[in-house]
C-alpha cells in the first residue's frame, strides 16, 4: 500500500460525544480542508490520501459551477486580421448555461465607451445574468465595471494571465477560429459581421455539444425516423464547410 501524503493536520474527533469537527487550521487551502474533512468522517481515524481529497474538491467545485451556471455569463475580445492587414476586434457575450452567444459586434477601434454600449444592448430589459466573467484587459476599466454593476450584474474578474478561468468564452473563440475564420478571408468590418452572423446561427441551431447532452444551444433534439430505412440529407452550412444532418421528408 502506498503511503498517504498527509499535508494537513489530523483533525481531532470527540469520540466521547460521538461527534466532532475537523481542525481547519489549513482551511485557507480548500483541497487541504477537504482532506481534513474526509479524514474526520468517523469516530476512528480514517487515512485519506491528498489525491483523493483533491479529486473530491474538484468534483465539488464542478458541481457548484453546474448548479449556478444559469446565472453566469462571460464576455471577451478576440482579433481577426483582414485581407488588407488591418486588425478587427470582436466583442461578444456568452452564457454558461446553454453556451448561447448573447451578443457580438465588430470594431476597428475598441474603446471603453463602445464596450459600454455593447453591454447595454446585450443585457437589456431585465435579461442580465447575476454574474459576468471577464479578464483584466485594460479596456474593461472602472467605467465598464460601473456599468456592469448598474445593470445589476456582479462582475467577476479573472486572475492575471489565467485565461482558463474564463473557459467558456475562450472555448468559443477557439471554435469560431478553427471551424470558420481560419478558412475564410475577411475584407472589412461589414464582411466579418456578416460571417459571424452566419456562424452564430450555425452554432446555435446546427452544432451539437457534448456538454449539452449532444444538443444544440437552441435546444435541437434528435429526430425519430418516420420509416425503417429513412434517408439522411445534409444541407450545407457556412459555404459547405459544415452541414446539418436531417431525416429526409
Amino acid at each position: 500500500m502506498r503511503p498517504t501524503a498527509d499535508r494537513c493536520p489530523s483533525p481531532r474527533i470527540d469520540t466521547s460525544a460521538g461527534v466532532g469537527e475537523p481542525n481547519l487550521a489549513c482551511a485557507a487551502h480548500p483541497r487541504r480542508a477537504a482532506h481534513a474533512r474526509l479524514r474526520s468522517l468517523g469516530a476512528q481515524r480514517v487515512e485519506v490520501s491528498s489525491s483523493t481529497a483533491t479529486a473530491f474538491w474538484r468534483t465539488r467545485a464542478l458541481a457548484d459551477l453546474r448548479n449556478h451556471r444559469g446565472a453566469i455569463a462571460a464576455m471577451d475580445f478576440f482579433t481577426v486580421p483582414t485581407a488588407t492587414f488591418r486588425i478587427l476586434y470582436v466583442w461578444f457575450a456568452i452564457d454558461h448555461a446553454r453556451r448561447r452567444v448573447l451578443h457580438f459586434d465588430v470594431t476597428e477601434h475598441p474603446l471603453a465607451a463602445w464596450v459600454v454600449q455593447q453591454l447595454r444592448e446585450a443585457f437589456a430589459y431585465d435579461t442580465a445574468p447575476h454574474h459576468l466573467v471577464f479578464d483584466r484587459d485594460a479596456i474593461f476599466n472602472a467605467g465598464v465595471v460601473s456599468i456592469v454593476e448598474s445593470l445589476g450584474i456582479r462582475p467577476a474578474r479573472t486572475a492575471y494571465r489565467s485565461p482558463w478561468q474564463n473557459g467558456v468564452a475562450e472555448r468559443w473563440i477557439g471554435s469560431v477560429r478553427r471551424e470558420f475564420l481560419d478558412h475564410v478571408v475577411v475584407f472589412n468590418e461589414r464582411h466579418l459581421r456578416q460571417l459571424l452572423r452566419q456562424y452564430v446561427a450555425y452554432y446555435h441551431y446546427d452544432r451539437t455539444h457534448l456538454a449539452l447532452g449532444k444538443e444544440t444551444p437552441a435546444g435541437r433534439r434528435p429526430l425519430a425516423p418516420r420509416q425503417t430505412h429513412a434517408a439522411v440529407v445534409a444541407p450545407p452550412r457556412l459555404g459547405g464547410l459544415h452541414h446539418r444532418y436531417d431525416i429526409a421528408a
